[in-house]
Order: C-alpha cells, then structure tokens, then sequence
C-alpha cells in the first residue's frame, strides 16, 4: 500500500464518520419580551382627551404638543394638535406624506382606517414594519376643527428584530389613544 492510497482510505473514513447527521440552520427567532398589561388613565389637553397607558412618563412642549415617553422601552409617542382653519386637505396630505417618508426603509406600511362617527373621530393608523426610524403613524380630525397627528420612534439605531415587541405592545397603546379620544368643543 502507498502513501497515496492510504491518506485517501484515512480521509474517506474520516468523512464518512463525520457525517452522522444532516446540518439544520436555526429557524429565525424574535426577541420574547413581556411587558405589563396597560393600566389606564386619562389625559385632558385643551382640545381632546384620551385614555394612556400609566406606564409612560407625559412631557408637554406646550398646548399643542406632547410626548408619551416609555423609557423601559426606549420609546417615545410623539402627539401634536393643529387646529382645522380650512387647511384640513393640506392637514390630511403633509400627514399622509410624513407616513409614507419611512418606505424608503421600512419592509412595509400597512394603512388602517379609523372611524369613530359617535364621536366624529376618523382617521388613519399606519403599522410600520422593517428597519424604519418610525414603527407607526396616525392622525385623527373631526373634520371641521380638530386634528392630531402622532408618531412612534425609538431611541436606538432601528433593528426590527430586536424593537419587534415593544413596536407591537406600543401601537396597541396607539390604538386605544385613537380609540379613546373625544375632542373637547
């Protein structure tokens, strides 16, 4: 037996001994993190009302903007009023535009309508997925002098992966602002 053909027989052996079994890649995985179950409180501004989440700390710019800001989350809801003076249209487009900057990065932006006519509350809620620097979006009006828009963003660099739950469990707490809103007249 020569050299050649024995390093062959050690290296098929050694091939056929290292192949037991078949190499799987790891399925994708999301971060499981789980946050408290929303308790409820009521914010009154000068011009609406609606119900929060008791978590976030509120920090007011002034009467027309605020911030729900959760720090445990490194998350900020961004609120601003305007007032409705015959701009509703330019109102609805900048809101709509401002929504639809984040495609740039974002996987996907996914519009929902809102429609409260008890209360006159119509809007819109846009879910945001992918590595955007925003994960939701929305505005409310009544269409003749009240408008809101808000904004989720987190302070740190945009991983969808990692900001996956707590985007999730804070545009719930968007929804219920949406929800529980009731302008004051």
């Amino acid at each position: 037996m020569n050299l050649r053909t024995l390093f062959l027989m050690l290296l098929s052996i050694l091939v056929l001994m290292g192949c037991k079994e078949e190499v799987l890649p790891k399925p994708r995985a999301f971060l499981r993190l789980e946050y408290p179950e929303a308790k409820k409180e009521i914010l009154q501004t000068d011009h609406f009302k609606f119900q929060y989440n008791q978590m976030a700390q509120i920090k007011a710019k002034n009467t027309q903007s605020l911030t729900l800001d959760y720090p445990g989350m490194k998350g900020t809801i961004f609120i601003n009023y305007k007032p409705v003076a015959g701009n509703l249209v330019k109102l609805l487009g900048d809101a709509q535009k401002f929504s639809y900057e984040h495609v740039v990065k974002a996987d996907a932006i996914e519009p929902k309508v809102f429609e409260n006519r008890t209360d006159r509350v119509y809007g819109m809620f846009y879910a945001v997925s992918g590595d955007a620097a925003s994960q939701a979006q929305f505005y409310v009006t009544d269409s003749t002098k009240h408008f809101v828009t808000g904004s989720l963003y987190f302070y740190a660099k945009p991983n969808y992966d990692s900001i996956f739950p707590a985007a999730v469990y804070l545009q719930n707490d968007i929804l219920t602002i949406m929800e529980t809103l009731r302008w004051k007249d």
